[in-house]
């Protein structure tokens, strides 16, 4: 039962949430699992340097981590990059900024859905990928319904399942990397070769990495739901969580990547299906494929819900977007208006994109990569270009670093990326300038 409510008090986020939680948080968003998802299109990307894509993620993900840690200290907003801006670049910038994040994290989820589809499609032939995306949505849904602290302990959970499944499927790879698969041996054919390596295809595989990286700027929009209020415990989060995918994602494609050579890849969607069978055997791929859809199945998507319902809630409070978005269940304490509207999108998308997942991947990191840009420069304007204190590391170096690595991995964007990125842009410009027009971009209270 929650604690009664004071006469007249509206229902507020509540502070439950403590630096592991927020750990567990991210790296649930993230998933372990992720490298496995977009295995076959990295690859086909990169020329086989899968290794080397990974690192440049990470790479390119710790600028933006930095830049999230500093904002999230001056801003405990659970907007993230949408109240970042609006406190740094002012009122039209900040809805802009929102706006952009929203096409990765209204989208992210749709994502997600169609992967678990695909997983299911492997056990269950006979019933379409429809059918699986709507049944995860409500599922979804209803566990995330009852309150964050109820997600971040199916959170934990799934977190240790898929790690224990991949140290599993890694041994295993090993082993038949000792039998003279692939090549034969754990070498360095994944991470460089002169013949192999092309800037415009690691640009162009790094743009699909970067999706597997999404999730720790998604603690951010827990800020208002951290125990005590503490600001630097949400920058140490996100730093930690970069940290732990990165090396974890480059250990598991430097195994995966020996596996690779010899196999031929039918559909880029179940690479790591097909990957497995060749490797180990057909209990190998079924083994994976009901890992996939079970343990990230029906926790990945979770925080995924969470992050976007907390902007929209932001959004809605601010009047950026229909009040009713700010509505929080008086018992539970979840923005329950958000997460409706926030399934109803992500579960058509995925529908009607459910075999279009590389682009959809890539549509989701024009949308990250467009935040992250606008964070980078709320960064350098509020702090390296401020009249205050100034460390020139983390608020000259890592923001104007930042910028170039986001706008070099944007060349590596598909044709329908930029499309759909640049629409959704025009249409953010457009409603951005109706909401100056009347007004509502003013706030009633300042951060």
């Amino acid at each position: 039962m929650s604690a009664a409510l004071p006469d007249g008090a509206a229902p507020a986020l509540k502070r439950s949430l403590r630096y592991w939680d927020l750990i567990v948080y991210g790296l649930a968003y993230i998933a372990p699992y992720a490298p496995l998802s977009t295995l076959g299109f990295v690859w086909q990307a990169s020329n086989g340097l899968i290794v080397l894509a990974y690192l440049l993620g990470g790479v390119c993900m710790y600028f933006t981590a930095k830049s999230y840690a500093v904002m999230t200290e001056a801003v405990p907003s659970a907007g993230s990059v949408y109240g970042f801006a609006r406190h740094a670049l002012g009122r039209f910038a900040g809805f802009i900024a929102g706006w952009m994040i929203l096409l990765d994290y209204l989208l992210i989820p749709a994502f997600v859905y169609v992967l678990i589809a695909v997983a299911f499609g492997e056990l269950v032939p006979g019933v379409g990928r429809a059918w699986w995306i709507v049944l995860l949505s409500g599922f979804t849904l209803l566990v995330n319904w009852f309150g964050v602290t109820v997600t971040t302990r199916a959170n934990f959970i799934a977190v240790g399942l898929q790690v224990v499944g991949l140290v599993l499927f890694m041994a295993f790879g090993l082993i038949a990397l000792s039998h003279g698969f692939g090549t034969g041996g754990l070498t360095l054919a994944p991470v460089y070769s002169a013949a192999a390596f092309a800037p415009g295809r690691i640009f162009a595989a790094t743009s699909i990495c970067i999706m597997s990286f999404l999730g720790f700027d998604a603690i951010s929009t827990l800020s208002e739901e951290v125990e005590g209020g503490d600001r630097h415990v949400v920058g140490r989060a996100i730093i930690a969580v970069l940290v732990i995918s990165a090396a974890f994602f480059m250990l598991v494609t430097f195994v995966l990547g020996n596996l690779m050579p010899g196999i031929t890849i039918r559909d880029p969607a179940a690479a790591t299906y097909e990957l497995a069978s060749a490797a180990i055997g057909a209990w190998a791929s079924l083994a994976i494929a009901w890992s996939y859809a079970i343990v990230v199945g029906l926790s990945n998507a979770l925080p995924m819900q969470v992050g976007v319902a907390r902007v929209l809630y932001a959004m809605g409070r601010d009047r950026q977007l229909p009040h009713a978005l700010a509505r929080v269940h008086p018992k539970y304490h979840t923005p329950y208006v958000g997460m409706l509207v926030t399934a109803a999108i992500s579960t058509g998308v995925a529908l009607a994109m459910r075999d279009l997942m590389d682009e959809l991947a890539t549509i989701v990191n024009f949308g990250a990569l467009s935040g992250f840009l606008l964070l980078h420069v709320s960064v350098l304007v509020k702090f390296g270009l401020g009249g205050g204190p100034r460390s020139w590391f983390a608020h000259v170096v890592v923001p104007v670093l930042g910028i170039v690595v986001v706008l070099a991995v944007f060349s590596g964007m598909s044709r329908m990326a930029n499309i759909v990125g640049f629409s959704w842009l025009a249409l953010g410009l457009v409603y951005g300038l109706v909401l100056r027009a009347r007004r509502r971009d003013v706030l009633d209270a300042v951060l």
